[in-house]
């Protein structure tokens, strides 16, 4: 299947099923243009899925954005998001808003008794992110950090590939994700440190998330000795707590698949990039893709576009002077067929996540065979962090919202 069929298909889904009784109603936090890709277009291949009301500071906004996307209720002005969370009509909460505002938001949906998808990072600080969770638990609700790009089943392949044993042990990890230059504005919300700005927030963790995982490091913290060195470029000279770009050299335990706690043989070399104004070829070329490569000791792996594989990407294992490549866009693309597992070659990342996501609520197997776990959570956080300082510009600022439960 072509790379425009694939595209055609996502835009306008083969068949849009009728929604069945008792189907999760979502609501929006903020008319956010992640949004659609995240959350309404992959729902409405979904038949337990109904987006049914969006809020926004600005009431007209958020009319503008129901209307355009078919969600039949909105709410705004300063009381909007209470509003909107206090819908007894609404089942799970959707929260893009900016990186600063997710703990408050999150903390107030959780509390109302809604699950809540929560866009990446999680929060600003490790304190915030396991506030968060410990809520959750309490409540017995499901919050996800929304990581898409595990639930799709050309980068659960390549952890199988890894897993499998058949390149022996990962020595050294390098992951590049950047966006190119003057694609956001000096106004972004990505270059505002008090809603928790920054490149290594943005596409950065992104990458962080990656090489932890894919070293089978989800659940290890930073060490003192784990950041060898790290650099940010600052955004502007008025705005230099701000990294317009990262990178950083740090340094993993060699794990055998089980979860460590500890740095105690840190063998694994890991390379992360990220920028969110990344220089252009000649100009005229945005040579952006995000990739992954991992060297391990009988040979390489390498994922093109792994952070949005449904459009294009390329998985190439290399063994000596042999190499064989493959395409994984759905279960059905796995060599031993993944029997069970639901999917089209035109799900994006996010309706692979949005299908774990219901299957979570809904108590039921995930039909991915995926989750991000509460602890891979805050310790992608605690690296970040790490990176941050060791770059000498420290943490983001906690969030100043006091909740009381």
């Amino acid at each position: 299947m072509s790379a425009l069929l694939r595209l055609y298909q996502y835009l306008y889904p083969p068949s849009t099923p009728t929604k069945v009784d008792g189907a999760l109603r979502f609501g929006i936090l903020g008319a956010a243009t992640i949004a659609p890709p995240a959350l309404t277009q992959p729902a409405l291949s979904h038949p337990e899925v109904i987006v049914r009301a969006v809020a926004a500071r600005n009431l007209n906004k958020a009319k503008a954005f129901a209307l355009k996307h078919n969600i039949p209720h909105a709410y705004g002005g300063p009381d909007g998001y209470q509003d909107l969370i206090d819908d007894p009509e609404i089942d799970a909460i959707y929260n893009p808003l900016p990186n600063g505002l997710h703990y408050e938001w999150t903390m107030k949906a959780l509390s109302a008794g809604k699950h809540v998808l929560l866009e990446k990072p999680a929060a600003t600080t490790v304190t915030d992110t396991r506030a968060m969770f410990a809520l959750a638990k309490k409540k017995n609700l499901v919050l996800l950090e929304a990581f898409h790009y595990r639930f799709h089943p050309a980068n659960i392949r390549l952890k199988a590939i890894l897993d499998s044993g058949e390149l022996g042990a990962v020595k050294s990890v390098d992951a590049f994700f950047c966006t190119p230059k003057g694609i956001h504005g000096n106004d972004d919300i990505r270059f505002n440190y008090a809603l928790g700005g920054g490149a290594l927030m943005d596409t950065g963790c992104y990458s962080v998330s990656a090489v932890r995982h894919f070293t089978s490091n989800s659940h290890t913290h930073p060490t003192q000795s784990s950041i060898a060195s790290a650099q940010s470029a600052p955004a502007s000279p008025k705005n230099s707590k701000v990294d317009e770009s990262t990178t950083a050299h740090v340094f993993l335990p060699s794990t055998s698949g089980t979860p460590s706690t500890n740095n105690t043989d840190a063998s694994i070399s890991a390379s992360i990039t990220c920028s969110c104004s990344h220089p252009w070829k000649y100009g005229i070329i945005p040579l952006t893709m995000p990739r992954i490569t991992l060297e391990l000791e009988g040979g390489r792996v390498d994922l093109s576009a792994f952070v949005m594989p449904t459009l294009y990407h390329s998985l190439t294992v290399s063994k000596g002077k042999s190499a064989r490549t493959e395409k994984v866009y759905s279960f059905a693309d796995f060599p031993e067929g993944r029997e069970g597992r639901n999917g089209e070659a035109w799900w994006t990342t996010y309706r692979y996540q949005l299908e774990a996501f219901v299957d979570r609520v809904k108590g039921r197997e995930s039909s991915t065979g995926v989750w991000v776990e509460e602890e891979e959570s805050v310790a992608n956080m605690a690296w970040i962090e790490a990176i941050y300082e060791k770059a000498g510009l420290g943490g983001r600022l906690p969030s100043t919202y006091v909740h009381h439960e």
